[in-house]
């Protein structure tokens, strides 16, 4: 790159420091970074390096004056924005510099349309009103690959799948032709394939409008096919900057190291067909009815599952892959039986799908599930030590308040936290943390069948990695049988010895997990491959929007 170049932005030590409660916290420890027209620069790092409060200081965005920066300046076409007045700020944001964030549903307004929100942007920006206002709407819409986007511009935020959500926040912050776009973990949240699709719109539309950008990401993988040159942080500090050839090929920091090496790992057990079955499905059906009319008739169905046969053995996982909306989580829920379904369900050789409420629970400390979010999924009024516990209250009453300390004590320890911590709260956990308590819930219960619904797609890398290490030593400890719900093909490689890949409520492929990795039959699952290990990006174009 040409040293004679003029950055766009320039960061120079900037530190941040946040004040609560009398005490001072330092998130951001003298950071310094350059963006040059036109350019990619990655951000990279776990959850609570730093990553994002960096980016919100760059337009001023973070909680002020909770906030505070003791040292730094952040030059933007020669301007200082750390002491920038307010009327340039209004300027500088959604005008030169936008940002689009990692879970567009709630940066959305779910009260109004598509077409009001984008066409705030422009009013207030370029005071575009009535049919120019709309007209180009209708031309960012189109722009950012919106399918017939006339038909979307009336839509509520809730209307739209997750791709077509953050496509909608990229049209809404290229509205003005930005100099730089902030990107926050984009497409984490994402399916792999609408993943793709994401990446490769914002690389188009780079080289289109001659765009830097600050793409913020924890998934090196990413970083590897989208970016120029890449910064790597980690508690607060910068510890290596260089191109990404150059960073991925000779990573000099231990920390980077680390990140390269976070990829969940190892192999699945073998595929035993001689285990005892503890799950059988046979033609499971789960039809939501469409009503219309002034008697609300049933018109049609919507066939969220459509005629599935699983089995899951002992000691065995069987992974269950595809987009959001092909029926992972309701195939999921119809066998744990925490939704109706039809079609014949036995656990362990009993026939439990005409049971009652009542009849199942009994079972239910057999049948557990661990869900993706922890945060949402445990109590915040309740100390860990009493979330674990209240299964065994449940289904264990004749337990003495020692003896369920005990089995809490022993389901921690079994997950890699101190027991000690079980008088604390959710809150003061980390996310890999809260879903190791999640699934201690499940296992003080010490449960046959366990149901993993996306249980890693929030954390970071090496998170994951860690949480996948745990899940299949708990498998081999306890035999447990898992049926395992996720878009992430690599984690569920490292899982999973059967697959079935679904796609809108039917099976698509379906068989060992080797064979299918290896050698994926239908043009779908070769796309959701080629998304997942980062192989020709045209494959994908095989999965419609």
């Amino acid at each position: 790159m040409d040293a004679m170049k003029t950055p766009l932005l320039s960061v120079k030590n900037l530190s941040v420091a946040f004040h609560q409660g009398g005490k001072t916290s330092l998130a951001v420890d003298g950071v310094s970074f350059d963006i040059m027209p036109g350019e990619v620069l990655a951000l990279v790092g776990e959850s609570g390096s730093g990553k994002s409060v960096s980016a919100n200081s760059i337009l001023r965005l973070l909680p002020y004056p909770a906030a505070s920066h003791p040292s730094g300046e952040i030059l933007f076409q020669g301007k200082d924005l750390l002491t920038a007045d307010e009327r340039t700020l209004r300027q500088v944001r959604g005008n030169d510099i936008t940002m689009i964030f990692q879970e567009p549903m709630t940066s959305l307004n779910p009260l109004h349309s598509i077409e009001r929100q984008i066409g705030e942007i422009l009013e207030l920006h370029q005071g575009l009103t009535g049919d120019a206002a709309r007209a180009r709407i209708l031309e960012l819409l189109h722009q950012v690959g919106i399918r017939e986007p006339e038909k979307r511009l009336k839509a509520y935020p809730h209307e739209l799948s997750g791709g077509q959500r953050q496509r909608v926040m990229i049209a809404m912050a290229l509205a003005n032709r930005p100099a730089l776009l902030i990107a926050d973990e984009p497409t984490t949240a994402l399916d792999v394939t609408v993943q793709a699709q994401i990446l490769e719109l914002l690389r188009d539309l780079k080289s289109e409008h001659g765009m830097s950008m600050l793409f913020i990401t924890h998934d090196l993988g990413i970083v590897r096919k989208f970016a120029d040159r890449v910064c790597v942080m980690t508690k607060g500090k910068i510890v290596e900057t260089g191109t990404v050839e150059d960073v991925f090929t000779r990573p000099q920091h231990d920390y980077t190291r680390h990140l390269l090496a976070a990829e969940p790992r190892g192999e699945p057990p073998l595929a035993d067909p001689t285990r005892p079955v503890v799950m059988q499905g046979d033609d499971i059906r789960v039809w939501f009815p469409i009503k219309a009319g002034f008697l609300r008739r049933t018109v049609d169905h919507v066939k969220a599952v459509d005629g599935i046969d699983v089995t899951l053995r002992a000691g065995q996982t069987l992974g269950v892959v595809g987009e959001s909306g092909s029926g992972k989580t309701t195939l999921g829920l119809a066998l744990a039986r925490l939704i109706s379904s039809k079609g014949r369900i036995a656990f362990l050789g009993q026939d439990i799908n005409g049971f009652s409420f009542k009849e199942m629970r009994p079972l239910r400390e057999r049948l557990q599930v661990v869900f993706q979010d922890p945060y949402g999924s445990l109590s915040p009024r309740m100390t860990v030590g009493d979330i674990i516990a209240e299964g065994l209250q449940v289904h264990e009453p004749s337990l003495d308040a020692d003896a369920r300390d005990a089995r809490v004590v022993e389901a921690l320890n079994e997950v890699g936290l101190d027991p000690v911590t079980r008088w604390r709260y959710p809150h003061e956990f980390s996310g890999g943390q809260r879903q190791r308590i999640a699934i201690a819930r499940a296992m003080v219960l010490k449960p046959r069948f366990v149901m993993l619904d996306e249980p890693t797609s929030a954390l970071d890398m090496s998170v994951q990695a860690q949480v996948v290490d745990l899940l299949r030593d708990l498998q081999k400890r306890h035999d447990l049988a898992y049926l395992f719900i996720s878009h992430d093909l690599k984690v569920v490689k490292a899982l999973a010895n059967e697959i079935i890949v679904m796609r809108s409520g039917r099976v698509v492929e379906q068989g060992p997990s080797a064979e299918i990795f290896a050698a994926p039959k239908e043009t779908y699952t070769q796309a959701l491959m080629a998304a997942a290990f980062n192989l020709e990006a045209r494959a994908v174009s095989a999965v419609s929007q």
